[in-house]
Formats: C-alpha cells, structure tokens, sequence
C-alpha cells in the first residue's frame, strides 16, 4: 500500500514538473472579469499582448463579467492547475468582494495561486456637466441637501467603481442611489447623457472624458494627485479625508505548479518593464509597481492586507449584500 502511493506521488511530481517544463506550448486564456473597454480591459490587453510575445503563445482575452468580476474569476478558480487559464484580478475581485458580498463565490487568499502584482490606479470623482457645482466643496453641499434625488453609476455591484462611491456617500454621510451598470462603458456613457449624476471612475477610462470636456472632474480620491491630470486636487486636499483606488494583478488557479508561476511572473515582469508597455499604461494613469512587489508572495500578502483594510468602510457603509 505504502509502495503504491509512492509511486503515485511520484508519477503526480514527474507530471507536474513535465508540464511545467514544456510551458506553455499551447495559447493561454487571459481572463478580464469585466466588460470589454473598461479600465480593467484596457490594461489586460496590453500587459496580455506582450506576455504572449515574451512566452512565445498567443494570449487569449476573453472578457467575462457579472457580479462584480467574481463570474470571470471563479471561472479561473475551478480551471484546471496548468496554466492554461489566468485572471486579470482588481481590488474589487479579490479584496472588497470578500466583505460586500455575505457569501463571496471564493476566498481570494486561499483559492488562488498569485502570479504577481502589476499597477495601482487612482479613482476619480466625476460629475454630470450640468450638475450645479464646479468644486468638490459644493458638491458635498449639493449631496447632503439633494441625496433624495440623486443617483451614482458604477461598472457593477462589487466593482471599484462601486466601493470608490460607497466610500465617498459614507464620508458624506449621505444615502444616495446606486445604478449598477454591466461595464464601465455604458455607465460614463448615462453621464455624459445626464442620466446619473456622477461617478466614481477609474483614472484610465476618466481621462480622455475629463479632456474632452464632457463631464467634470472634482476630486482625485487618492493621497496624492495624479502626474495625467496634475491640475485635480486630492478629495483629501479639498476636506474630506476619503481614499479610492483599484490595483491590477495576475492570479492562476491553486495548484499551479511553482515552475509555471514563475515563467509567468517573469513574463508578466518583462512586459511591465518594456518601455513601450510603460509609457502606454503610465499614460493611462496606471502606476506601475516596482519589482519589489511584484512578487507572487508579495502578493499573497498584500490580498490578505487588503481585505483587512477594505471590512471596515464596507461594514460601516451598510453595502453588504446577500
């Protein structure tokens, strides 16, 4: 009995290192858990399209949403251990779903292999451009006396877009109206049209918004401005001391073997460090992080720091949902 599951651990490891050895030698399945045209989407297809030419396979993206990115992510958690199925994560996929949500779909530090790390992203303020305010002062005047009436968009239930508004209305102190959205698009797209009044987006998809005059940037909800649109102060800056941003990193199913991890990681890092990948996402507003974090322990720490930091505005908002 002992001989017999000897020899079947150790078929299992001749396997599992084979596999990792001929990595990858067939395309891989790059996971976005949201909408095509998001942030989310923008930054995936350029960090997949050079990991493909680093690991000498085809990458490919397949945007699959709902329930706030957790649909696309459990999908990566019940595929097979080889590789061949990697997700692009946010902080909402795998940090503030575990505390918004009363019965997550999975425990993001323990049903994931982490690949590495990639950017962090400020969130800003948005509003409809005939909102009667033009400073991030007046608009939390305008909230606290018009709450009954007015509405904020997000990307989805349980994205970053959504908790960066959660956290902002709890600062507030103000019960304003949620309108989930099946993506980033068409949510900036009912504020363009002045269906919603504002929104709390990722910097990538404000910008070229904010530069085209369409709607009206208040506040950048981070500790420090942003270096693409220097000229938005900080809602910290204007007297509210309120923090929203998303992050991007790579996770694999649990079980991956270390070996195809690391080949991974390398090429994730490589792509990151390619002047030409930086200088696109840098001018998307994403800040890219050193090779310090970009671990995958690094990462594991860091998921689980954020699920901390991330219970107790959730819980003091009153959002959880069933």
């Amino acid at each position: 009995m002992l001989k017999s599951l000897l020899i079947a651990g150790l078929t299992a490891l001749s396997v599992a290192t084979a596999s990792a050895q001929g990595y990858p030698n067939k395309p891989i399945t790059f996971v976005i858990p949201f909408a095509a045209g998001g942030p989310t989407d923008v930054l995936g297809r350029v960090i997949a399209e050079r990991m493909g030419t680093i690991l000498g396979q085809q990458m490919v993206v397949e945007n699959v949403g709902g329930a706030g990115g957790m649909t696309g992510s459990s999908r990566v958690k019940s595929a097979a251990p080889d590789g061949y199925q990697i997700v692009l994560g946010t902080v909402g996929t795998h940090a503030q779903n575990q505390t918004l949500y009363k019965k997550p779909a999975y425990d993001s530090a323990n049903d994931f292999a982490p690949v590495g790390l990639i950017a962090e992203v400020p969130i800003m303020l948005l509003v409809k451009k005939d909102l009667p305010v033009n400073s991030f002062k007046e608009f939390v005047e305008y909230a606290k006396k018009n709450q009954g009436s007015m509405t904020y968009g997000s990307a989805g239930a349980g994205s970053a877009t959504h908790l960066g508004c959660v956290v902002l209305d709890s600062a507030m102190g103000t019960k304003i109206v949620h309108v989930p959205y099946r993506g980033t698009g068409p949510a900036m797209t009912d504020l363009q049209g002045g269906r919603i009044d504002f929104l709390c987006e990722i910097v990538t998809t404000a910008k070229p918004q904010v530069d085209g005059g369409t709607v009206k940037a208040l506040a950048m909800m981070t500790k420090e401005r942003s270096s693409v649109l220097p000229n938005v102060p900080t809602a910290i800056e204007q007297g509210l001391n309120v923090e929203a941003y998303t992050w991007n990193a790579l996770f694999a199913p649990k079980g991956t073997p270390p070996d195809v991890i690391k080949k991974l990681n390398d090429a994730m890092s490589q792509a990151m460090d390619a002047p030409d990948v930086k200088d696109r996402l840098t001018a998307l507003g994403a800040v890219l992080v050193p090779k310090d974090r970009r671990s995958p322990e690094a990462l594991a720490s860091f998921v689980k720091s954020e699920i901390e930091k991330w219970a107790a505005p959730i819980k003091a908002s009153g959002s959880q949902v069933d």
